[in-house]
């Protein structure tokens, strides 16, 4: 869901190319900047010599301080990265998603006793969701934008619907709520490469994917 933007449109975009440069990246531990550290680590390249990661501004204000002349990239999300290329002060040249794999950024948590007392309350919310998912999975990003507009009211619909095609185009969203092993598998990788992780934690203790796979 956040990418990677250059002052000038990169055709071919390698990550090499951001040897020395300066990138308005995230703070420490937070998952942007662990996702594009594992990023740069995983094509050779070592965040903290082989480039300046500018981490003292607060992630909200990044595209600000760029579109104001620092940095060289920058890191950013929805609206942010569209935001930039409208003012024509930024282009997106490469995807974290794409190049990191899929992450599982958000995830749904209850206690245990809660499920086991409240079985059909989590299976009638695990079906919401994964009805949500089948609305975006048969529908374009025109119509999709459409039915977000309201939750988005400081952003226009042209804006709306260029975001959705951008994440429609790169296969954002699963189309289903199952919780996968390799993605939390990754997710833990990530967080262990950042220094965030001090042990495994077992998926079958954690994860609980009855719900999910019998959603409807």
């Amino acid at each position: 869901g956040n990418f990677l933007i250059a002052r000038e449109p990169i055709d071919n975009f390698t990550w090499s190319m951001l040897g020395g440069a300066t990138v308005l990246g995230g703070r420490k531990g937070g998952m942007p900047e662990m996702v594009f550290e594992y990023i740069l680590k995983k094509n050779g390249i070592d965040p903290a010599t082989d480039l300046t990661i500018n981490q003292n501004i607060d992630f909200g204000s990044t595209a600000a301080a760029f579109s104001g002349g620092q940095g060289d990239f920058t890191i950013e999300f929805e609206p942010a990265s569209t935001t930039l290329e409208e003012q024509s002060d930024g282009y997106v040249v490469a995807s974290l998603g794409e190049s990191s794999g899929y992450v599982p950024y958000t995830a749904y948590s209850a206690k245990t006793s809660y499920i086991k007392e409240n079985p059909e309350t989590i299976q009638s919310f695990v079906n919401a969701l994964q009805k949500g998912m089948n609305y975006v999975a048969n529908h374009t990003p025109e119509e999709i934008a459409k039915v977000i507009e309201p939750q988005f009211k400081e952003t226009d619909l042209d804006t709306i619907t260029a975001i959705v095609t951008r994440y429609y185009n790169q296969n954002t969203w699963k189309d289903n709520v199952v919780f996968e092993k390799d993605s939390y598998v990754l997710l833990q990788n990530i967080l262990n490469e950042a220094g965030q992780l001090e042990e495994y934690a077992p998926f079958d203790k954690l994860v609980d994917n009855t719900f999910a796979e019998n959603a409807k």
